[in-house]
């Protein structure tokens, strides 16, 4: 989140006219999570019912011969002289049989969410606007616009009611490279969605956040990927699209002021929302790491009442199959058994070679015959 005090107010030629309060809304806790199950959930509810024919794949007499012919016993189609009689009927596996659990015309689309957490998920959009890795994160081209988050004022946006004027705006503040990213994005949709009226696809440009009656939304209608907000009814579905926060937003000054008294303080609660109070952040700074490791910290903590002992020398190991007075360390009987074991292949050995010489005595009193 972030944490300036104040952010810069800019005009239609891209230059500094004052500074505005940073709205507390924009230093709530970013909550990722609750976001993508708000939107995931508020997506669902401009779902339209649709479903299979009631009686569809199930409108003829057929039945099961039984058992004793040899066929399986799915439902076959009666009569004869005709491709049809004899054909299995009524099940998925069919042709011309119903689908495996048809969707039904009175099943839950929608799906409620608590007000809370709408609204939670709402503050934690607006928060991650304000962070300029987010929005470049999401993929939104800002590199060239002096500050995030982006406020102008309301002169230069409030009497836009030419696409071409708003295009110029665009281009003076450096934000129409995020526009031109979106028209280069267009393609073709993958999938069966190309021929149901949604063959295209496009990313999201800038949003444009408002306050009262304008006709600035005339003005962007037409400029791919731009949309229009207003700053009392903001969207979670405009702010954080697809689930991913993030969103790069623009804000003329009289909306980035009424932040305020839209979503309330850390001190009050809102205006417009009854009962409502920002969530705290629970820790200013996210960084444990950093915050261990401080000089203030480190100088109130105690020393470590571990001690590791580690070898001054380092120790030679010795293999005790290979080496006998590190196995003799190991296995005491092993003097013994080593023991046995030299005098058994001495004696072996002795065996051996008497055997050895008699059969060289053998051999020489054949070849001597």
């Amino acid at each position: 989140m972030t944490t300036r005090p104040f952010v810069q107010v800019f005009d239609a030629q891209n230059k500094v006219v004052g500074k505005v309060k940073l709205p507390n809304v924009l230093t709530t806790p970013i909550r990722p999570d609750l976001v993508n199950f708000v939107h995931t959930n508020l997506n669902k509810n401009a779902r339209q019912a649709y479903g299979a024919a009631p009686y569809a794949g199930e409108q003829t007499s057929a039945e099961s011969w039984g058992t004793g012919r040899a066929v399986a016993r799915i439902p076959r189609v009666p009569g004869s002289g005709t491709h049809r009689s004899g054909q299995g009927a009524f099940g998925n596996m069919c042709r011309g049989g119903r689908m495996y659990g048809p969707n039904k015309t009175w099943r839950r689309w929608n799906r409620k969410v608590n007000v809370n957490q709408k609204r939670y998920a709402v503050v934690s959009a607006l928060a991650a606007s304000a962070v300029p890795a987010l929005v470049m994160a999401r993929g939104h081209r800002i590199n060239g616009i002096n500050e995030v988050p982006l406020v102008i004022a309301n002169e230069s946006v409030d009497t836009l009611q030419k696409t071409k004027a708003a295009v110029e705006l665009l281009k003076k503040i450096n934000a129409y490279a995020d526009v031109t990213k979106v028209i280069d994005s267009k393609h073709v949709r993958a999938g069966a969605g190309k021929a149901r009226n949604r063959r295209y696809k496009v990313r999201k440009g800038p949003l444009v956040v408002v306050s009262g009656k304008t006709t600035v939304s005339q003005a962007l209608r037409n400029i791919p990927g731009v949309e229009v907000a207003n700053v009392s009814r903001l969207n979670l579905l405009k702010l954080a699209p697809g689930g991913h926060l993030g969103r790069f937003i623009i804000w003329t000054k009289s909306a980035f002021e009424q932040l305020d008294n839209t979503f309330g303080t850390f001190a009050k609660s809102s205006a417009q929302k009854k009962g409502y109070t920002l969530p705290r952040p629970m820790i200013a700074n996210a960084d444990i790491v950093r915050l261990v490791n401080s000089d203030e910290i480190q100088a109130a903590v105690r020393a470590s009442k571990v001690v590791v002992k580690r070898p001054t020398t380092k120790v030679r190991r010795s293999n005790p199959l290979k080496n006998l007075r590190a196995m003799i360390k190991l296995n005491p009987a092993a003097v013994s058994a080593r023991r046995t074991q030299v005098k058994s292949q001495k004696s072996k050995g002795i065996k051996v070679n008497k055997k050895n010489q008699l059969r060289s005595k053998l051999v020489a009193a054949t070849f001597n015959q």
